[in-house]
């Protein structure tokens, strides 16, 4: 079943670096060519994909003749977490190993309380003569926690609280001695030494399917993976039907880039905001002998379906939804709209979309926020910043958006692969 499928992939993606390791893993299982960004390119026909930082990675499949149109579906790899200080250790009494740690994103802070939370992310080690490394780590085995202030000592805890992100964050990391520094010792090789490390927290709690019918699916980072993989499997899908038609002339280039630091704005040469994609599409161009013109041709019949998740009408708080467009778990895709162009949707845009869904019949709704309720912004209006391509946002409902563990419908994961496999094969 694809839910299962999603769970793994989900399961495996507990930050940034590991999402791309595993997205890289199964576009090379499905023939995927990784180039390098420092290294020419010598494209032909067929899928290829490209990293930057090991935390944002963009996959394209060229066909054989010049396209028409370039079908580009973007979705973001991070989500809303804790890292890991410089020197993150504080011992207190003495006796307790705390982590200094910091926000990362808007989350829901009490969410991170009292939960079974992992280390993981990317370290850098340098040998005796100065070679350095890096890599991927998950501590799997060691835990930490953030643990409440009791009760007792805390009488108005369920009436509301401020918590201090400096103060009541600061997770348990050992006695006497911190599991972070214990198992970090398991990836330093002799005459090694750790330099540098981007590390994070995760939430341990694993996927659950659940529900009568196994309607309901909850997990962490929802927002934004739950995107990420259907267009993922939708995207390996389409190239696969192409690589098997004999001639597969006229079929236009697909992308799918996921991008890190959208929880932050973007503004990283990895992130939405950088030249990451127009890099890609420059060195595309020049595969394809385009003029400046041919190019910006291109570009105008062109569409970027911006894949971010929406808020679905929550059953205790129907009021902060809009009157009407107050998306549905498991009724379809949301697309999402906005005056001040937080999304970048349009009546343009939309239509495609639309026609789209409804010549492989998936249900779509829509999505805008109380007219004094002020919503968060995603990725199709910053990449429209970059380069200028027709754009329309569209996500999978949720509930708890930002929590540490999110709540989304089965089907709509189904939904949204079916669009994106619809979409890169829509000739």
């Amino acid at each position: 079943m694809l839910i299962n499928k999603i769970a793994s992939l989900i399961n495996q993606s507990v930050t940034p670096f590991h999402a791309v390791a595993t997205i890289a893993n199964e576009l090379r299982a499905a023939g995927s060519r990784e180039v390098g960004e420092k290294e020419f390119w010598n494209l032909g026909v067929g899928s290829y994909h490209v990293k930057r930082n090991d935390s944002s990675i963009i996959a394209f499949h060229l066909p054989v003749k010049t396209p028409e149109k370039i079908n580009i579906i973007t979705a973001h790899s991070d989500s809303p977490v804790f890292k890991l200080k410089e020197n993150p250790e504080i011992k207190k009494a003495d006796y307790y190993i705390s982590l200094n740690t910091e926000k990362y994103g808007g989350m829901i802070v009490s969410t991170w309380l009292d939960r079974p939370l992992g280390v993981a992310g990317r370290i850098f080690l340098m040998d005796q003569d100065g070679n350095v490394r890096s890599e991927l780590i998950d501590m799997k085995d060691a835990s930490v926690v953030i643990p409440s202030l009791a009760i007792h000592f805390n009488p108005q805890a369920n009436k509301g609280q401020e918590l201090n992100l400096q103060k009541d964050m600061e997770p348990l990391g050992g006695i006497d001695a911190s599991v972070v520094e214990e198992g970090l010792k398991a990836y330093v090789k002799e005459g090694e030494e750790i330099i540098s490390s981007d590390l994070f927290l995760y939430n341990k709690d694993k996927t659950n399917v659940w529900g009568v019918n196994g309607e309901l699916f909850s997990a962490p980072r929802i927002d934004d993976l739950g995107s990420v993989y259907p267009a993922l499997i939708g995207y390996i899908e389409s190239a696969k039907a192409d690589a098997e038609v004999i001639n597969p002339e006229g079929h236009d280039i697909n992308i799918l880039a996921v991008f890190d630091n959208e929880e932050v704005g973007s503004m990283t040469k990895q992130g939405a905001d950088s030249t990451f994609l127009r890099d890609v599409l420059l060195r595309i161009k020049e595969h394809y002998d385009l003029s400046e013109e041919a190019f910006q041709v291109l570009l105008s019949k062109s569409l970027i379906v911006s894949a971010d998740n929406a808020q679905a009408l929550h059953p205790n708080h129907m009021e902060k939804s809009d009157p009407v467009n107050r998306p549905l778990l498991n009724k379809g895709i949301v697309l999402k709209f906005n005056a001040e162009q937080k999304y970048a949707s349009d009546g343009y845009s939309a239509a495609i979309f639309r026609s789209i869904c409804k010549k492989y019949e998936i249900p779509v709704q829509n999505y805008t926020n109380r007219s004094d309720i002020r919503g968060g912004s995603t990725l199709g209006s910053i990449l429209n910043s970059q380069i200028s391509i027709p754009t329309v946002d569209i996500g999978l409902p949720q509930l708890a958006m930002h929590s540490a563990y999110e709540t989304a419908g089965s089907k709509d994961f189904e939904f949204m692969k079916e669009f994106a496999t619809a979409f890169y094969s829509n000739k």
